[in-house]
């Protein structure tokens, strides 16, 4: 389990990339990758306050596609998880506080489908928040 876990990648994952080349071709630059703010964005606009988080279905629990629960070693993982969460919802909550405008972005949402009706509502409104 720890070699596994050792191979997650804690920044330019695939998500992270998909995002980041979406925000490019719409013209949204000038962002900045892993922000000193609560939770650490994946995306933030320091002086504009506008950030977005791009978790993984699997660590951080999805609320849309339910992923499964290891069946092994479950004395781990329920309480992991659940630490997860809660470090998700303190992260926001404290962005929120400091007058981020914070947007989540779900692994699952990045498939072909829901990407794009994703993005087709993310990137007015980020532009909008922006100023562009």
């Amino acid at each position: 389990m720890r070699n596994s876990m050792r191979g997650n990648k804690g920044k330019d994952t695939k998500p992270e990339l998909i995002v980041r080349r979406k925000l490019r071709e719409a013209g949204l630059d000038g962002y900045r990758l892993q922000w000193k703010a609560p939770g650490r964005p994946d995306v933030a606009w320091p002086g504009k306050r506008v950030c977005i988080m791009i978790n993984g279905c699997f660590w951080h629990r999805c609320p849309h596609c339910n992923p499964s629960m290891p069946k092994s070693n479950q004395e781990y993982w329920v309480p992991k998880f659940k630490r997860n969460v809660e470090r998700d919802a303190r992260n926001l909550e404290a962005l929120r506080a400091e007058g981020w405008r914070v947007h989540v972005i779900w692994e699952c949402e990045l498939k072909k489908d829901a990407a794009d009706r994703m993005f087709a509502e993310l990137i007015p409104q980020l532009k909008e928040e922006l100023g562009k």
